[in-house]
């Protein structure tokens, strides 16, 4: 029997690491899985890493699924989806009904579908949303938590006659309860429970404006942006606008409490013309000085960046605040053009990447002074 830690480092040699042994019978199962996927990579043979083995021409993709689905963990799931379709571009995987009915969701395969839902016919498409459905109703449960938290308020040290459990005064109920301690029982009874008030922000009449990049690398920030402005739309006092953006300008915020249907009409790729989006903005505005605009880009732009600096520069000097943000994901790594971020910043807009929980406290801190 082969041992368990060398069985392991033969499935990431594959073929040319043999000499340690006879893979058991799931882990001849595992190399026939991973060979499917990582033996295509001409780059292995050069380096004499998974050459060899099955081939993708004994395993069929709905095969593959099925055992990576029985053979490997959920993390280890997740990313060989995103290497089939991201690495090696392998479509079927979201453009075949019978892959699509067989794959777990998952953010890779969110992203895949939306990349080429344009080349999937109506049956299709159908299957495919169900993997959008998935995907954005974990996001929202986790993402409606953390911006929703930005806009509670802050505890504040004053008592509060709302008795909630999240704000219950543990320091002061023990001392105001301390004659009750019965020292033979070991008990102290809580006759008089005490908690804290909460100072909560004031949103009234904002305005907060997200312009969202189309372009085939603003992907993961697309539909972080989707996800964010439905939760964003829910809280008082707040209207939000998103504006999806390529050399066209489309306002997409009739859909924003659903951000499926939202997702399903985002059509990715083409140019980017952002002046023209931050022109746009400009027209939406009602109070100016109660207006945020967030313009979520990699500030590649393939129109007239110095129109685009005057378009920036004239929402700065009517008193809107513009946040200019390279990425906006879980992970926030931004990948931009500099050049243009500088020369945006220089006329005053904050630069920067966050993730989506970070973006609902900036916008609640603008809100709530």
């Amino acid at each position: 029997m082969i041992d368990p830690d060398l069985e392991r480092w033969r499935l990431v040699l594959g073929e040319p690491a043999s000499v340690v042994g006879d893979l058991s019978a799931e882990g001849t199962s595992c190399d026939a899985a991973l060979d499917w996927l990582y033996g295509r990579d001409v780059e292995h043979d050069d380096r004499d890493v998974r050459q060899g083995g099955l081939g993708a021409s004994v395993l069929t993709t709905v095969d593959w699924l099925h055992d990576i689905n029985r053979l490997f963990p959920r993390e280890t799931i997740e990313r060989l989806h995103r290497d089939a379709v991201e690495r090696y571009e392998i479509t079927d995987i979201v453009t075949d009904p019978a892959v699509l009915e067989a794959i777990e969701p998952s953010p890779a395969l969110l992203r895949a579908v939306l990349q080429t839902k344009h080349l999937m016919n109506p049956d299709v498409l159908r299957q495919g949303r169900r993997i959008v459905e998935a995907v954005v109703r974990d996001l929202m449960a986790t993402m409606t938590t953390q911006i929703r938290s930005a806009f509670t308020g802050t505890r504040a040290r004053r008592p509060s006659r709302q008795k909630q459990a999240r704000d219950f005064d543990v320091t002061r109920t023990l001392r105001a309860n301390l004659g009750h301690y019965r020292p033979g029982e070991r008990r102290l009874y809580i006759e008089t429970p005490h908690f804290f008030s909460r100072t909560r922000k004031q949103v009234e009449q904002w305005q907060v404006i997200l312009l969202v990049d189309q372009s085939g690398s603003m992907v993961d920030s697309v539909i972080h942006a989707a996800v964010t402005a439905a939760c964003l739309w829910a809280l008082p006092g707040v209207r939000t606008h998103l504006v999806a953006f390529d050399t066209e300008v489309v306002d997409l915020t009739s859909d924003v409490d659903d951000p499926v249907e939202l997702l399903m009409s985002v059509q990715l790729g083409g140019g980017t013309d952002i002046g023209r989006a931050v022109r746009y903005s400009i027209s939406l505005i009602e109070r100016p000085r109660r207006a945020i605009v967030v313009l979520i880009s990699d500030f590649f732009e393939g129109g007239s960046t110095p129109v685009l600096v005057r378009a920036v520069r004239e929402l700065l000097d009517q008193g809107t605040k513009v946040l200019g943000l390279a990425a906006l994901d879980t992970q926030a790594t931004p990948t931009y053009d500099r050049d243009t971020a500088q020369r945006l910043a220089d006329v005053g807009a904050a630069i920067g990447a966050m993730t989506p929980g970070e973006l609902a406290a900036f916008i609640a801190q603008q809100v709530g002074r």
